[in-house]
């Protein structure tokens, strides 16, 4: 046995090599590789190189994600990507995957991506003969009739065999004997079954018993057999056996009929009388077994019916095989044959395979991109097997078929993952049955980001109130930008653009937090010398590449009240009250002097409020609320003192309100010197006075002087030497030192009759009379000469009785003592308003602003003492910085 075994497997072995042989083989309609392999290969058994047979490069197999897809249930054969081997991974027994069927195959399909190319593989199965042929039963009983003629016939049970082709079963053996012989036949569908043949007659009286063994064989190599035991009892003669209407039947049957469904009715009839008539129907004993699953014959009425479930996609036909058998003593069965044909149904639905899906696919995948492969299938045929596959329009994907139900599903458009991140694509795939079936499935597709879109501010532009003096690293606001992308692309960081604040870098003034867009002040600022400025900040995202937007930040700083007034006017000296001189025969209204502040703060912070603190007699003064104008409120008598002291108070509008305090001494005198004030000090500059003005003048005057002088000379000259009438005159001393263009045109206006040698005229140095229009040309410039000295003149006398003149000057000298240390110049501004009038000082950089009541007489005094009036009725003064030269 150890032998013969060996010798079995080697024969196995040889045989699966030489399947090897035939390893693939090329289909010109579809391109696709077919392959042959037989069933039962251990696992890693060789399949053939699917690389090579591919046209493959194996380095690159993992790269592009080399893959077999299957349709079956387990994973038979799996590829190795290092050399591209295609082999076993599961063991494959063909019976259990096809049945029956002659031939077995299944399909793989191959995907291969970067780019997507799609095979597909057949993979045929073999048969082996691996099974042996085996009967229902081990043991046969007939009851034979003695009066059974030579040649009666007698089925036997049928061995099956799961091998099919040349490995089913091949032919019945039957045991050596003196009365049967064995019939094979062959069945429709190729398969073989036998009958028991009566050679020569029985005689019960003899041998009331035989028993034989019936043997099947199969036509693998090596063979393989089935035996069962057949026990004849020979009974005593009925001499007439039922006979059927018809030897063989065809119908058809409707495929899922419900059980019950009568199939049909045989009818056997008996010529004999009582039991011998009576007839029993039963199935033949070399009916499959399948069919007995399937059917059922009414042993009284001859109906076959429907006893399991008939499903055309299994077996499209079936042979019943069906006896009567009367019960008479010694019955002899009589047999016929039934073939159902049955009928499709579209009982099947649409099966669908998503072979390869590639999500999440990048929102600017360009049309055409493949997200997926699907495969569907119907196991109905005809019309219930035509599947057709759609998805709905509204989207931007398309089906398009590579293959017989095969399809690739593709963009058909631009993807916007702002608009829609995820697709749930339903496909329906529907078969052309009656009524047709249809499978629905989802397919997922992610959309995955790209940075595409840019931030944006939430606003166009931020304008910030910030009050002053705040406080190093307080908040100042938020910015927020948005960005409809997501992950990294969408996480932004916001910065400030470089820029300058009055010379500094925009970083030393203010800071931004990276992350949320807070921005911080890193100083505390002034009002009074900055007001307000401009930031641009920038919000940029973290995709590759970065994008960016900016947007203006407007600050404005707010004024706070944290500037006192300062007292511009009267100024002590020498640390001591400043005296005004009030002369006795004032009348009440008379305005002594103007107490004159200012406030570097702005708005109401600024505005000024005037109050007399302290008085030596209050009944005396009084001052402005709003001006500073200090007035008599009735006349001084004798019994008033001659030296009169004031306190006053100057209060701005903030809240908390600042004040400054000023003490004057008011000395009453009998009357005031005449002397006028000095508008010429209220220059331009100060420090250049009169002086440069005078020179000017001396040096015109000389000039024009010397001019004047000369002509009278040339006039004396022309007088002594007489008037020609024909004399040549030459003229090198005139033409010196005028033009030679000039001179030239004198000569050509000379009258004709004082040339006669006109050729002489025209050249240099030559002589000619003296005409008319030279005199005329000597007194014109005598007569310019004459009005710009007199204008000199005038000048002068001008500038000599300027201290008489109230001219307005433009300009106005401030000098500072105290806090107030240096020396300003500052332009008047007059305009045509009622009520106040208002000036501004600017003291290095930051605004002081005050304001002046109405009246006749303006008083300012500078640091050396000096009183500069100004008369402005009605007027309003508004002193505005100019740089003293």
């Amino acid at each position: 046995m150890d032998i013969r075994g060996a010798k079995k497997r080697l024969h196995e072995k040889w045989h699966a090599v030489c399947f090897f042989a035939l390893t693939y083989l090329l289909d010109a309609v579809w391109g696709q590789i077919r392959y042959s392999i037989p069933e039962e290969l251990e696992h890693g058994a060789f399949v053939g190189n699917i690389a090579e047979d591919l046209g493959l490069d194996l380095e690159k197999l993992s790269a592009r994600r080399f893959r077999i897809v299957s349709g079956a249930k387990k994973q038979y054969l799996e590829v190795n990507l290092e050399n591209g081997v295609l082999f076993v991974n599961e063991r494959i027994d063909r019976e259990e995957l096809c049945e029956q069927s002659l031939s077995c195959s299944f399909h793989l399909q191959v995907v291969i991506e970067n780019p997507l190319e799609l095979y597909r593989v057949e993979m045929e199965i073999l048969d082996v003969n691996d099974n042996s042929p085996s009967f229902p039963w081990t043991e046969f009983n007939l009851d034979i009739s003695e009066s059974a003629a030579p040649g009666s016939r007698f089925p036997l049970e049928s061995a099956q065999d799961l091998d099919v082709g040349s490995n089913s079963l091949r032919t019945y053996l039957l045991s050596v004997n003196e009365h049967f012989v064995l019939d094979i036949q062959t069945r429709s569908d190729g398969s073989k079954f036998a009958e028991l043949v009566l050679q020569n007659p029985l005689d019960r009286e003899q041998q009331s018993t035989h028993q034989m063994v019936l043997t099947a064989v199969d036509g693998g190599a090596p063979e393989r057999s089935g035996t069962a035991q057949i026990d004849i009892t020979v009974l005593d003669a009925n001499d007439n056996a039922p006979v059927f209407d018809q030897s063989f039947y065809r119908v058809r049957l409707v495929e899922n009929a419900p059980k019950g469904t009568v199939v049909i009715k045989l009818n056997a009839s008996d010529l004999d009388e009582g039991p011998n008539a009576d007839i029993t129907y039963s199935f033949s004993g070399h009916a499959p077994i399948k069919v007995r699953q399937l059917f059922s014959v009414d042993s009284r009425t001859g109906e076959i019916k429907v006893k399991g479930v008939i499903d055309y996609e299994k077996a499209r036909m079936h042979e019943i095989y069906v006896q009567a058998k009367d019960k008479g003593p010694s019955a002899v069965a009589v047999h016929c044959k039934v073939l159902v044909n049955v009928l499709d149904k579209n009982d099947n639905l649409p099966e669908v395979i998503l072979t390869s899906v590639s999500t999440p696919v990048q929102e600017d995948a360009p049309p055409g991109t493949v997200i997926a492969v699907i495969s569907v299938m119907d196991r109905d045929s005809g019309e219930n097997g035509n599947v057709d596959c759609e998805i709905p329009h509204h989207i931007p994907f398309q089906l398009h078929s590579s293959f017989k139900n095969y399809y690739t599903l593709v963009t058909c458009d631009f993807l916007d993952r702002e608009t829609v991140a995820e697709y749930n694509i339903t496909l329906t795939a529907r078969d052309m049955g009656t009524p047709p079936l249809f499978t629905r499935k989802t397919i997922l597709v992610q959309v995955s980001d790209v940075n595409d879109n840019a931030p944006h501010f939430k606003q166009p532009s931020y304008t910030v109130y910030l009050t002053e003096n705040n406080a190093p690293g307080a908040s100042i606001c938020s910015v927020t930008a948005l960005d409809p992308d997501s992950g990294q692309n969408a996480y932004l960081s916001y910065s400030i653009v470089e820029g300058d604040i009055q010379g500094m870098p925009v970083s030393t003034y203010v800071s931004i937090n990276s992350d949320n867009g807070n921005l911080y002040a890193l100083r505390s600022f002034d009002h009074e010398q900055l007001r307000n400025f401009q930031i641009i900040v920038q919000a940029q995202d973290a995709g590759f590449p970065p994008l960016n937007s900016n947007v203006s930040v407007n600050i404005f700083i707010l004024d706070q009240n944290d500037n006192a007034p300062v007292i511009v006017s009267p100024v002590p000296q020498n640390g001591t009250a400043p005296t005004e001189a009030v002369p006795r025969s004032v009348d009440a209204g008379y305005l002594v002097t103007k107490v004159t502040a200012m406030d570097a703060d702005a708005g109401q912070n600024s505005r000024l409020f005037y109050q007399m603190l302290q008085a030596t007699d209050p009944s005396l003064f009084s001052i402005a609320l709003y001006t500073g104008e200090i007035r008599t409120i009735r006349r001084l008598v004798e019994k008033d003192p001659t030296r009169q002291r004031l306190v006053i108070l100057v209060k701005d509008n903030g809240q908390p309100p600042l004040s400054a305090t000023v003490s004057i001494i008011l000395s009453v005198v009998d009357s005031l010197p005449d002397t006028q004030p000095d508008l010429g000090d209220l220059s331009l500059s100060p420090h250049h006075s009169s002086n440069f003005t005078l020179y000017l003048m001396v040096s015109l005057g000389a000039i024009s002087f010397t001019f004047l002088v000369a002509i009278i000379v040339l006039i004396a000259v022309r007088g002594l030497k007489g008037r020609p009438s024909s004399r040549e005159y030459s003229f090198p001393s005139v033409c010196g030192s005028l033009s030679q263009v000039y001179c030239y045109k004198m000569f050509m206006e000379v009258p004709p009759k004082l040339t006669p040698d006109p050729k002489r005229i025209i050249r240099p140095h030559s002589t000619l009379l003296f005409s008319n229009v030279t005199l005329y040309l000597i007194v014109a410039l005598s007569a310019t000469t004459f009005v710009f000295l007199v204008t000199v003149v005038v000048l002068a006398i001008v500038r000599l009785l300027r201290r008489d003149l109230k001219v307005e000057p433009h300009y106005i000298e401030v000098r500072g003592n105290g806090s107030l240390t240096k020396t300003y110049c500052y332009k008047t501004c007059l305009t045509a308003t009622s009520g106040s009038d208002t000036f501004m000082f600017y003291n290095t950089g930051r605004p002081i602003s005050g304001t002046w009541g109405s009246g006749a007489e303006r008083f300012f005094t500078s640091g050396s003492g000096f009183v500069r009036r100004l008369s402005m009725p009605d007027a309003s003064l508004q002193i505005c910085p100019e740089v003293c030269h």
